[in-house]
C-alpha cells in the first residue's frame, strides 16, 4: 500500500499539486484536525468519488485559533501516524501537516486579519464557545487558498460548521463546492467523534441518549416541531448523565421556523451536552408535518 506525500509547508504543497492543477485534474480536499476514524475515513471516501480519479488531500493541523481555553487545545489527541495510515487505505495523495507557524506567520493575536463569522456564530454552538467560529472559518479559508479545491468535503455531525462554511464560500466568492457528508454512527448510533476517547465505559453507555433523543424527534416530526421537541425531551427526561446546553429545530440554514410549517417542511434538530467532561453534539434532518406512509 502506497501511502500519500507528506508535506509540511505551503511551498511544498504548491509543488505537488502544481502538476495535477497543469493537467486539469479536478482536485477534493478534506480538512482535519487528525485523530482520524471512521466517520473521517467516510469523508476521504466522498471527496475520491467527487474528483473521478483527481487528488484527494488532506490537512492534519490542530487549529489553536478555534480553541477557547488552552487546556482544550493540548487536551486534543494528536495521532499523526495512524492518521496516515487511514490517509494511505482511502487512497489521499498527498498530507498537508503544516505547524502553527506555517498557518499563521503573523501570530494568532489580535492584530491577524480573521474571518468575520456574522450573526450565525452567535446561535447554537457559539453561544457557549465564543470565537470558535472565528477561527474556524479563518483557518479554512486559508486551507482553501493553498489548496484550491474544486471540491471540499465536510461532516453533517457538525452541522453549523457545514452552513457557516458554505455561507462563507458564497459571501467572499472562494469558487469551491462544499459537499456535507451523511454522520457516521456506531451500532448503538452514537456519532463518530475525536471526542469519544475521553468516554468512559459508563459514559460511553449514556452519551446515546444524544441519538436517542434526535431518532425521537424524527419519529414524532410528522405531528409538528412541537410533538417532536416534547418526544425528544422526554427521552432525555429519562437518561442519566446527560447535562444538556441545547436542543432546538430549525431551518437547514439555522434560521427560526416559521409559525406555523406548512406539511413536509424541511427543518433540522440540533443537540448539544455534556457527558462526564466530555461536550458531544449531533444533529439529524426533520421532515414536520409529513403524512405517514
Amino acid at each position: 500500500m502506497t501511502g500519500p506525500a507528506v508535506v509540511t509547508t505551503r511551498a511544498e504543497l504548491a509543488a505537488l499539486l502544481e502538476p495535477h492543477r497543469r493537467a486539469g485534474a479536478r482536485i477534493g480536499f478534506v480538512p482535519t484536525m487528525g485523530a482520524l476514524h471512521e466517520g473521517h475515513a467516510s469523508l476521504l471516501r466522498v471527496a475520491r468519488e467527487q474528483v473521478a480519479g483527481g487528488p484527494v488531500v488532506a490537512s492534519v493541523f490542530v487549529n489553536p485559533t478555534q480553541f477557547g481555553e488552552a487546556a482544550d487545545l493540548e487536551r486534543y489527541p494528536r495521532t499523526l501516524e495512524a492518521d496516515l495510515e487511514v490517509c494511505a487505505r482511502e487512497g489521499v495523495a498527498v498530507v498537508f501537516a503544516p505547524e502553527v507557524a506555517e498557518m499563521y506567520p503573523h501570530g494568532t493575536g489580535d492584530d491577524t486579519v480573521m474571518v468575520r463569522p456574522g450573526p450565525l456564530a452567535k446561535v447554537l454552538e457559539g453561544r457557549t464557545r465564543k470565537g470558535h467560529y472565528r477561527g474556524v472559518l479563518t483557518v479554512v479559508a486559508k486551507l482553501f487558498g493553498l489548496v484550491r479545491p474544486d471540491v471540499a468535503v465536510f461532516g453533517q455531525k457538525d452541522y453549523q460548521q457545514l452552513v457557516m462554511i458554505r455561507r462563507m464560500v458564497e459571501d467572499l466568492c472562494l469558487g469551491v463546492e462544499v459537499v456535507g457528508a451523511e454522520t457516521v454512527r456506531e451500532p448503538d448510533g452514537l456519532a463518530l467523534s475525536s471526542r469519544n476517547v475521553h468516554l468512559d465505559e459508563e459514559q460511553r453507555r449514556q452519551a446515546t441518549a444524544l441519538s436517542r433523543t434526535l431518532y425521537a424527534a424524527v419519529e414524532s416530526a410528522p405531528y409538528g416541531p412541537g410533538p417532536a421537541l416534547d418526544a425528544a425531551r422526554a427521552v432525555l427526561r429519562e437518561s442519566d448523565g446527560v447535562d444538556l446546553d441545547y436542543l432546538e429545530i430549525t431551518t437547514p440554514d439555522l434560521g427560526p421556523l416559521p409559525e406555523d410549517p406548512p406539511p413536509g417542511y424541511e427543518a433540522r434538530i440540533l443537540i448539544a451536552a455534556r457527558v462526564g467532561t466530555t461536550r458531544l453534539i449531533d444533529n439529524l434532518p426533520l421532515i414536520l408535518g409529513a403524512p405517514r406512509a
